[in-house]
């Protein structure tokens, strides 16, 4: 029973060591609390107004529920993105909606009918129409009494290829909108005609078919969707403490849902650390 009491006190504590061990290796007590110094700022539509999230679903209008403005901005708009990036955004996110003559539309919203007065399926509507809308018409800080930045966004509304002639030399991440494939060829198309739009665009996400095309045809493009998304935490989680980087994990975009920050199995810079090698 003596030795049996032994044995098992050297397992308790080669148990005790191995999990200091753990805890150390995946600490951030010696680690820079920003990495490399340096974190990228991705300006989500660009520069846009703010608005109360309480209830907000994938079909809310945010347009009529806007805290009272502090600035003129639109969101997806070039002006709303040239403040961004003057203000220090490494990269500014953008929707696009691939239209009926072919040109990438970029709004967020499935329909115009919530930020605009015209009505119908923004992939559905012809680019020369949709660029006749008032894109400040819809918003409203108090219930529809007052509408601060209608007649503010006439004919404001861009296309990507406007998007990336402006801006050539700075990054987008591109969210498509749709679940259509031919989208990831249309952007692809759009690069073989202007090359030296290649570096312009950062990294592609949103619909799996279209995102995942688009990372095949163009050369270096990453990106990701939910599914590889989830895959990447999923997998990190199951063998991050070990310090080894799984598949899912590598050569991607890696994102980190904010409700899962925690359950990530080790602290922020190692992830990063690691992620990043």
């Amino acid at each position: 029973m003596r030795k049996l009491g032994r044995i098992a006190l050297y397992l308790l504590g080669g148990f005790a060591v191995f999990l200091i061990a753990i805890i150390l290796y995946n600490a951030s007590w010696f680690d820079s609390p920003h990495g490399d110094g340096h974190i990228k700022l991705l300006a989500h539509r660009g520069v846009h107004q703010t608005f109360s999230k309480d209830g907000v679903g994938n079909d809310t209008c945010t347009a009529d529920r806007i805290n009272p403005p502090t600035h003129d901005f639109i969101e997806n708009t070039l002006p709303s993105m040239e403040a961004a990036f003057a203000d220090g955004a490494d990269v500014v996110e953008l929707d696009v909606h691939l239209t009926p003559d072919m040109k990438f539309a970029v709004l967020h919203d499935w329909t115009v009918d919530c930020r605009t007065e015209g009505k119908g399926v923004t992939e559905q509507l012809d680019m020369a129409y949709l660029k006749t809308l008032d894109l400040g018409y819809g918003y409203t800080a108090d219930g529809g009494k007052t509408f601060p930045l209608r007649g503010k966004g006439v004919g404001l509304m861009p296309t990507l290829d406007e998007v990336l002639a402006r801006f050539p030399d700075k990054h987008f991440l591109v969210n498509f909108k749709s679940r259509h494939p031919e989208e990831g060829d249309a952007l692809a198309q759009l690069i073989a005609q202007h090359p030296e739009w290649r570096n312009a665009i950062w990294a592609s996400y949103g619909g799996a078919e279209p995102t995942d095309r688009s990372i095949a045809l163009i050369d270096g493009l990453r990106g990701y969707t939910g599914t590889s998304m989830m895959k990447c935490i999923v997998d990190y989680e199951l063998t991050g403490w070990t310090g080894i980087v799984p598949g899912s994990c590598r050569n991607t975009i890696v994102v980190v849902p904010s409700l899962r920050v925690n359950a990530r199995g080790n602290s922020p810079q190692p992830t990063r650390r690691r992620v990043r090698s």
